[in-house]
């Protein structure tokens, strides 16, 4: 006998109410099932199948007003591998009433949890973003929802692949089937943060028709930066890759079917998974075939999804490099929260209750921007394209990001360093609790490795055996650094580099700001971009940039012991005049004050300015 789902009631008012405005009517979720012996055979039977659909009433981990279905299909490059997906339905429709899909696809999606085991006693869809399915009424709101395990991970066979061919691979066979199945429109969107906003990014380089909006939060936009920096491996080089393989070998649940088990043990019966996880990543070149193949930021170009994205710019996990690259050579409609926040979601809170972003209103503008790309409803609210804080903690609209009132490039002071990584270095830099540790993966390092205000701040500059330093002029008003400044050296003497920007006050406090490493090249001229920023110097502040050795735990750099002579340095500067800035909501972004305390000290011995900080009126 079928359990009953819905009262019937739902299902014909809610699809009239779509097929005419393409919204469900509220509310659309189902009458909850309130018969005793419903409410038994729900706890007898948990289990979904692609035919049998559970409700929330009978089985409290789908959410509610949703049907959860669970399916298998092949990946597209015929390698044998199956995916696996759970499906979230409107409880209110047919089986077969249309709508949009709203698509993630990841490593976290297995049934016992999204990074380790998270204590489930039943079967069920993944948690991971019932944030978003019910923060965004997302049944109500007449969407579907699709989970698929990449593969290795969760139900679904075949070896992790870092977000190579093979998962590309698997996002195509993803949003095709999405796109192909009685239930959909021929429409779908990306969903994600983090690993899952990473495949996001990855579709939109393949050009799907089918994908027609793409939100990514917190990114990496060119994989080869998580593990590396310009040939300096990162302290996670190693741990990631064990970390995801430790994720992909995630025993299933007791109550998963016997096809999910099999599946999910693939990894472990395959040896050659292990083995290529922890070789293939450990190459330091990124101009290797292993990582251009997951050079997004180059493969964007002439990409035109609709995309949305957020990113942190002093954020200590997936930091913002290459986003300029990758926005600069996507040619589809854009829009994006960047400010100074840590690895987070647009909708998260603290425990004060504070948005960790600082800006209001995450789900709405999502959702405006999905029923505009994939419904065709055009927004009631006019939304900027980008969303900007400041290191002010001031947001303001603007239509692209960067906008620059005046590029140029200033000439750094020539000078020595010995790249000893700090042996002689009076004053040990503190590091960060995800410095200190092993490594990280890309999700959960977040948390384990935000700076806390319990840090010291002497974040001290070096000794000059470990670095120099070339000062700008002060600011005569306030000016804006944007953009990704770029650092070209020429060097001789075998070794690495670290360059860094400060902003340094009138009374000598300063804050680094910006970073980057990197392997000095053989040939002697090194160029190499830092991140991503958006920073505003007050009015009689410096701009302090520091050439030395690496001595951070951040990385795991090689010292070669050796004296780099810097024989001519050039740093290139996008900056912004503040003065036009048009003004839009949002607060104090929480995390900024705690940056800020961790990366600032006191310097006492500022030398003689040789560049200006200016925009080229002051010039």
């Amino acid at each position: 006998m079928k359990r009953r789902r819905t009262a019937p009631w739902a299902a014909s008012a809610a699809l009239t109410t779509l097929a005419l405005t393409g919204t469900l009517a509220t509310p659309a979720i189902a009458a909850p099932d309130t018969t005793p012996a419903s409410a038994t055979a729900a706890k007898d039977r948990p289990q979904a199948a692609a035919d049998d659909p559970v409700t929330h009433e009978e089985n409290d981990r789908v959410p509610q007003g949703a049907l959860w279905t669970q399916h298998y299909f092949p990946s597209s490059d015929g390698s044998g591998v199956e995916l696996h997906a759970d499906v979230l339905r409107p409880a209110g429709l047919p089986a077969n009433a249309k709508t949009p899909v709203i698509l993630s696809v990841g490593p976290y999606f297995s049934h016992a949890g999204e990074t380790a085991p998270a204590g489930w006693d039943k079967v069920g869809p993944s948690a991971r973003f019932q944030d978003f399915v019910e923060g965004a009424r997302l049944m109500e709101r007449g969407y579907t929802f699709v989970m698929v395990d990449l593969r290795g991970f969760g139900g679904s066979t075949g070896c992790l692949d870092f977000l190579g061919p093979g998962e590309q691979a698997d996002i195509k066979a993803a949003v095709e089937w999405a796109a192909s199945r009685p239930w959909s429109t021929g429409k779908v969107g990306m969903y994600g943060k983090s690993y899952d906003a990473n495949t996001g990014l990855a579709a939109n380089t393949l050009k799907l028709k089918p994908l027609r909006a793409i939100v990514s939060q917190e990114p990496t936009w060119n994989r080869y930066n998580y593990l590396y920096s310009n040939g300096v491996p990162r302290s996670n080089v190693t741990s990631t890759p064990r970390s995801y393989y430790s994720i992909a070998t995630m025993a299933p649940l007791a109550d998963d079917s016997d096809h999910y088990k099999a599946n999910a043990g693939y990894e472990k019966n395959h040896p050659e998974c292990e083995s290529d996880n922890l070789t293939n990543t450990q190459n330091p070149d990124p101009k290797s075939s292993f990582w251009r193949a997951r050079d997004f930021a180059s493969r964007a170009a002439g990409s035109q999804t609709p995309l949305f994205v957020t990113s942190g710019f002093i954020e200590d996990n997936t930091k913002p490099e290459e986003m300029q690259k990758y926005l600069a050579n996507h040619q589809g409609p854009q829009r994006g929260w960047l400010g100074q926040w840590e690895h987070v979601r647009g909708n998260e809170s603290n425990t004060k209750g504070q948005l960790k972003m600082g800006r209001a209103g995450w789900f709405d503008e999502v959702m405006r921007f999905y029923d505009q790309y994939l419904r065709g409803i055009k927004p009631s609210v006019t939304d900027p394209a980008f969303s900007l804080e400041d290191s002010l903690g001031q947001w303001r609209a603007q239509p692209t990001w960067p906008m620059t009132n005046d590029a140029y490039k200033v000439r750094l002071a020539p000078g020595q360093y010995v790249d000893d990584g700090g042996k002689t270095q009076k004053t040990v830099l503190p590091t960060t609790p995800q410095q200190q540790s092993q490594g990280w993966d890309i999700e959960s390092g977040a948390e384990a490795g935000s700076l806390t205000t319990d840090q010291p701040t002497a974040f001290s500059a070096d000794t000059p055996a470990n670095s120099y330093w070339t000062w700008s002029t002060p600011a005569a008003e306030q000016v804006r650094i944007t953009g990704s400044p770029q650092i070209t050296l020429k060097t001789s003497g075998q070794g690495n580099v670290w360059a860094r920007l400060w902003d340094v006050a009138p009374d000598g406090k300063a804050t680094m700001f910006n970073e980057n490493v990197a392997l000095l090249q053989t040939g002697g001229s090194t160029s190499f971009a830092l991140k991503a920023t958006d920073w505003t110097f007050q009015q009689g502040h410096q701009l302090g940039v520091q050439l030395g050795t690496i001595t951070s735990n951040g990385w795991q750099s090689v010292p070669s012991g050796k004296t780099v002579t810097v024989s001519d340095a050039r740093l290139s500067l996008e900056v912004q005049d503040p003065r036009f800035d048009a003004s839009t909501q949002g607060d104090r972004s929480p995390y900024l004050d705690t940056y800020l305390k961790a990366n600032t000290t006191t310097l006492t011995d500022i030398g003689t300015p040789t560049f200006p900080l200016s925009i080229s009126k002051n010039r």
